[in-house]
């Protein structure tokens, strides 16, 4: 969210909250993005599903493919 300093100033304690939340707030003058308010408590880490931790052995994608599991894809 993205509103100008006179705004800002009367809507202060909504801005702080959205912040808290997370929320993108950036304060304006004239138009201008100047400033952008941030929550200065640590935001939780995100998880993604129910088996986050359960794989650990990936392969190295940026690796080449050994010849044998290229010759697979031919």
């Amino acid at each position: 969210m993205q509103m100008n300093i006179a705004e800002a100033k009367a809507k202060l304690s909504e801005l702080i909250a959205a912040a808290e939340r997370g929320e993108e707030v950036v304060i304006a003058r004239g138009g201008k993005p100047i400033v952008r308010l941030v929550s200065a408590q640590p935001q939780p880490a995100f998880r993604i599903g129910i088996a986050d931790g359960a794989v650990t052995d990936l392969p190295d994608f940026l690796e080449p493919m050994p010849d044998d599991e290229s010759a697979l894809w031919s």
